[in-house]
């Protein structure tokens, strides 16, 4: 794991990436609600789009590093940053859908993996897996730990189930930059890496794939799938660091992750 410089936020910067985290949250939930077979990625990029600018933010993907999107869509063995296209979604689907919204100089970042329609019991599982993976990682968020008890908490519960998690991309710290210190992976050592500090901010967000954790570049640039071609699971919160527990920063009441 690199070592460098980590942001420590105040409790009032922790406030606004928590009030851009409930925005991407909200957007998630609107983008969700329109998931059904027939959509296409272009409608669900303008509604997550449209949903953050009426309500005073910014997409952060929307030309991030010349991203042409509001947000990432990936299918089936697409891991992640996928390009909304025309490409309709039909029934067995599995859509991975990440949001990124800024307010006020301050992001927050959320992704969510779900089936269209009704999906095999492997891929049910696979969800269900990647999930609880994120809420295994979230646990280990807390003052005393090390960044390598966050990312093995993800490994563990992903390799006992029988899938891999992907190695090539991680998560990230978040604040005024959607990017930030430290990467996040989700494989690692317990008790290694950068210690964890009240005031950390960061998006974990684990890749569970059904077969290879490996992965290829497609040739836009942009969308990662998996080697073997078989699916993939993506989930996704931003979280604070405190001195007992993680504070979920892109939590709504009736939210989809």
């Amino acid at each position: 794991m690199r070592v460098a410089m980590i942001v420590i936020k105040t409790a009032a910067e922790i406030e606004r990436i928590r009030q851009a985290g409930i925005l991407a949250a909200e957007a998630l939930r609107e983008v969700v609600r329109a998931v059904h077979p027939g959509v296409t990625g272009l409608e669900l990029d303008r509604i997550g789009e449209e949903y953050i600018r009426a309500r005073g933010g910014t997409a952060s993907f929307k030309g991030y590093r010349g991203f042409p999107a509001s947000i990432c869509l990936s299918f089936n063995d697409e891991v992640v940053h996928g390009i909304p296209g025309r490409r309709k979604l039909k029934p067995g689907d599995l859509v991975s859908i990440d949001v990124g919204a800024e307010v006020d100089g301050f992001h927050g970042d959320l992704a969510v993996t779900l089936p269209v329609g009704e999906v095999p019991p492997q891929l049910e599982r696979l969800l269900a897996v990647a999930r609880e993976s994120l809420y295994r990682a979230i646990d280990a968020v807390r003052v005393g730990n090390r960044l390598g008890d966050v990312a093995v908490a993800v490994q563990r519960h992903a390799e006992a189930a029988g899938f891999s998690v992907v190695r090539d991309f991680a998560g990230h710290g978040i604040g005024r930059h959607l990017h930030e210190e430290p990467q996040v992976p989700n494989f690692g050592e317990p008790g290694t890496g950068p210690a964890l500090r009240a005031g950390m901010t960061l998006a974990i967000e684990p890749m569970v794939n059904l077969g290879t954790y490996e992965v290829t570049m497609d040739d836009d640039g942009w969308t990662v799938r998996t080697k073997d071609r078989k699916p993939s699971a993506h989930f996704e919160h931003t979280v604070a660091v405190t001195e007992n527990r993680a504070l979920v920063l892109t939590a709504i009441p009736d939210g989809v992750v």
